[in-house]
Formats: C-alpha cells, structure tokens, sequence
C-alpha cells in the first residue's frame, strides 16, 4: 500500500509537489514506482526528474535503481514546464462542424487530446491552435477549448469551445447528463443481454495507478448503458450510451462484466495481442445543445477504416 499527500498543486502551468510514504509496496525500482504513481508522466520524463535532482528520498538525491522500502519517504517536485506556450502544429483534422462558437472534431486514433508532462506535441490541442484563432481559455493554456476527452486510442467525435461562454455551457450540458454521447464497441465474449445498463463507481486502480478500476464505496458514480448491435462467433459488437463521463469508463465498467473491449491494452484479457490498434471503441455518435442558438444538434462520425477492418474480420468475412 502507499499514501500520497499532495502538497502543493497549482494546476498544469505552475509546479506541483507530491510526498509518497511507502508501506507495503517494496521492492520496486524507484522509476517504475513514479511513473505507475505520479499522474500524466511518462518513464523518461520521470528519468528527467530525477536526474536533475527533482525527486528525494528521504530527503537525499537518489538513483533509478534505487529499490523502495517500508517507510521510504518520495518527495518529488515536478516544476512548472520552462515554456508556457503550446506550439501550433500544421495537423490535418477531420472537422465535421464549425461555426464562431463550436468546433466538433472527429478524432483519429493515436492522438492524444492535450499536452501532458513530457508530451508537448502532436496533440489535438496543437493542431487547434494552428488552425483556430479563439479557443476558451477557462481550462488555461495546456487546454484551450477543451471541454471533454476521449483516450489516446479511441476514436470519434469531441466538442471543442472557441469561447468561455460556449465551454460553460457545454461544461454545464455534461454536468448535467443532457449532452448525449454514444460509442461503438468490439467486446470479448458474447453479451446474452440484448441491453443492459452498469451502475457502478469508478476510481483509481489500488494497485495499478495507470488503471481505473470499479471501486465501491469509493469511487465516483459512473452509468454506461450498452445494447447488442450484433453478436459474432467469439466477440459482441455494441452500443454504449454514456450517462456520466468518468476515466475509461467504457473500457472499465465493460471489463467489470467480464466483457472487455477487444484489443485494449490496459484492461482486455485475451485480445490484447490481437491488434496492433489499441481498443475497438469509437465516440459515434454527439448530440448537445447549441450554446447560442438553444437549438438542439445532433452528429455522427463513420466508423473508421480500422474499426470496420477488424469488425470485417471477426465477422469472418476477410482473413
């Protein structure tokens, strides 16, 4: 088990400092301990950290290979990025509509939304700044315009903000449930249900911190409603409606009913080796209300080319 206490956190443009006590979890390389622990970093932005002295243990400098103990003390200070600007980046995007208040992407898989610590570049963000000239500014500068998220793999359709008042109300239509999200999925095994709807709380994996896991009485309310599309020889094809918008929640509330989404590679079982695509799991379908006009809109993103390959192929229709 470990405890973390966050000491300071200013948000993504200032620095943040964490404190990690060590009680069971021992025997583990300092970096792959920071890495599954500290949010948003990757392993070599972790090595950066503690080569210029940004991590102690127990009050010393320490090394990679440093293995943890029962009552270790890790602070590590993660300082303020040495450039506040994003670049824009000349990234093509599959715009589906744009008017002077809402930008709604179709976004292709291997993308990540936002820069992070250690990613600054190739996100949807920057290929935002190149080619929009007023973004909301609510969420600061690592995320303008950003209203929600899908993962790095998944596919499919997301709201943009190009000003404060559009990113409240769209803020205001997730919050409360009345924005309609659908996704299509490939999952492991055959759903007998033709629908069915998961109720079950969401949060931080206890012992992965890279994963979500159901955690009753823990975590955050989280409802995914699903309904069979069509049932294959050894996989469902299905439609997921989200009511809440918690981390992974589709790949974690289906894994929870022994459903994984095929080829995820954080929580599928036997697919994970199947495709060299990540998760099967497209955001097909966007329905919100325009922040201006009142009006109620609705849009659609095809499946795309890989989705529907693999889908073709389990179908059996294509080796």
């Amino acid at each position: 088990m470990v405890s973390a206490a966050i000491r300071v956190t200013l948000g993504m443009e200032n620095s943040k400092s964490f404190i990690f006590h060590i009680e069971d979890e021992e025997g583990i390389r300092l970096d792959v301990f920071l890495a599954d622990n500290l949010p948003d970093v990757s392993r070599s932005y972790v090595q950066k950290l503690i080569d210029e002295e940004h991590v102690k243990v127990n009050g010393q400098s320490a090394k990679s290979r440093l293995k943890t103990v029962s009552g270790m003390e890790i602070t590590v200070d993660v300082p303020a990025p040495k450039s506040l600007i994003v670049t824009p980046q000349n990234i093509s995007l599959d715009i589906i509509y744009e008017d002077s208040d809402i930008l709604i992407i179709n976004k292709p898989k291997n993308m990540v939304v936002h820069p992070a610590p250690g990613n600054y570049e190739g996100t949807l963000v920057n290929a935002l700044l190149y080619c929009c000239t007023d973004l909301s500014d609510i969420n600061g500068i690592i995320r303008p315009g950003i209203v929600h998220r899908i993962d790095k793999e998944t596919t499919g359709l997301i709201a943009v903000a190009k000003n404060n008042k559009a990113h409240r109300e769209l803020a205001k239509q997730l919050e409360d449930h009345s924005m309609q999200r659908i996704y299509e999925a490939i999952v492991e095994g055959i759903i007998k249900e033709d629908k069915g709807t998961i109720d079950a709380p969401i949060g931080r994996h206890p012992g992965d911190r890279k994963k979500m896991a159901v955690t009753p009485g823990k975590g955050r309310g989280a409802i995914t409603h699903f309904e069979v599309i069509d049932r294959l020889s050894k996989t469902t094809h299905i439609r997921c409606m989200l009511e809440t918008g918690r981390t992974h929640q589709i790949r974690v509330h289906m894994q929870y009913i022994h459903h994984s989404v095929y080829g995820d590679p954080l929580y599928a079982t036997y697919s994970k080796e199947a495709t060299t695509d990540g998760q099967a799991l497209h955001a097909r379908f966007l329905q919100l209300t325009h922040p201006s006009t009142g009006k109620t809109m609705e849009f659609e993103a095809p499946l795309p080319e890989s989705f529907s390959k693999l889908l073709a192929k389990l179908k059996g229709l294509v080796n």
